[in-house]
């Protein structure tokens, strides 16, 4: 049977991020995506230029819609934009007992603009990484979400074992802001690290980055994977589809999400 996903997150214009993004990587992988809309976004490849929160009732009412007929055997959160929707999706997670939850703490786009409220921030902490089995935060997010600076290796799984003991199952700590020419990210389960190096790539394509690695680890956890697997195929996914980037946009393009992954 098609393994069901689910994303709970905002919509891009641009086509290059979020629900657009995560729509585009569940089919590389062979899912049947579905979607709870946060926000709507005025965005392109240049920067933010407008974010409409969705009223939290409607929020609640795609989730619950989802799960009561296409329930998701993995689902992520993208971009919750206030504080009051993530205390709705927690509160919906709860509700229909959804699992393998890949928590993208999406805080800050590309180009730099913030995309989300500190209250929501605060939240996140409280609220949602209890509840995930993975949360992916790059080294600014596991800044916000560990209370002290992310600026190294050893910084990393510090903040990795405090995100661990605040509750969530497990750490992807993205290391691609990182100075140098190699790239390090860092998986802690609380038992184990896992760690993959790789040189960095020198493109402007990065738009959606975040949001097509976590889409790409939830399809890996509906179809069964064990987590270390389904991060490590969702890794390789997003540098073949950045180096396969189709070049569209003038500021920080998307990637070629059409680039096969693993089914």
């Amino acid at each position: 049977m098609l393994p069901v996903a689910l994303s709970i997150a905002g919509s891009d214009s641009g086509g290059g991020a979020g629900i657009q993004a995560d729509l585009k990587t569940f089919h590389a992988f062979g899912t049947f995506g579905t979607t709870a809309v946060t926000a709507i976004t005025a965005q392109n490849t240049r920067g933010v230029r407008g974010v409409h929160p969705i009223p939290t009732a409607m929020v609640r009412d795609q989730i619950r819609a989802v799960a009561e007929d296409l329930p998701p055997a993995a689902f992520k959160t993208g971009m919750l934009a206030t504080g009051e929707l993530v205390r709705t999706v927690a509160a919906a997670i709860e509700e229909h007992g959804l699992r393998n939850f890949v928590l993208d703490p999406v805080m800050v786009a590309s180009s730099g603009d913030r995309l989300l409220d500190r209250d929501a921030e605060r939240t996140i902490r409280d609220e949602l990484l209890r509840l995930a089995t993975l949360v992916t935060p790059n080294l600014d997010e596991a800044a916000i979400l560990a209370g002290f600076e992310v600026t190294d290796p050893e910084t990393m799984r510090r903040a990795a074992e405090t995100l661990v003991e605040q509750g969530a199952a497990a750490v992807l700590l993205k290391g691609g802001h990182l100075p140098g020419a190699e790239l390090t990210d860092l998986l802690w389960d609380g038992r184990e690290w896992t760690e993959w190096r790789r040189p960095k790539l020198e493109t402007r394509h990065t738009h959606g980055t975040g949001c097509t690695l976590s889409a790409a680890i939830v399809a890996g956890l509906a179809h069964g994977r064990p987590l270390a697997a389904a991060v490590d195929a969702a890794l390789d996914y997003v540098r073949r589809a950045m180096e396969g980037a189709p070049g569209l946009g003038s500021g920080h393009g998307p990637l070629n999400h059409m680039i096969p992954g693993i089914t």
